[in-house]
């Protein structure tokens, strides 16, 4: 549904096909030689952000319980103190 629909690979040019038998490789056609590679470099840009955003919740996570820990301790602290 959101996947763009790619236009089909026109046919190899005469040139290209007679030089097949030849001793040349033949040419690939310019359409879709990279296609696969985009949704691989996607896939690992997405993980690789998502990783990066849970490590950095977790770190503002534990730094918060070390602040409330330290409030805590204080008020604890402080109140025995009296």
């Amino acid at each position: 549904m959101l996947r763009p629909k790619l236009p089909d690979t026109p046919a190899l040019p005469a040139s290209n096909l007679a030089s097949i038998g030849h001793g040349h490789a033949p040419v690939p056609p310019a359409g879709r030689t990279l296609a696969p590679w985009v949704g691989t470099v996607a896939a690992v840009a997405v993980v690789g952000i998502v990783l990066t955003a849970l490590l950095a919740a977790i770190a503002v996570t534990a730094l918060s319980v070390a602040v409330a820990a330290v409030i805590l301790r204080s008020l604890v602290n402080g109140a025995h103190k009296r």
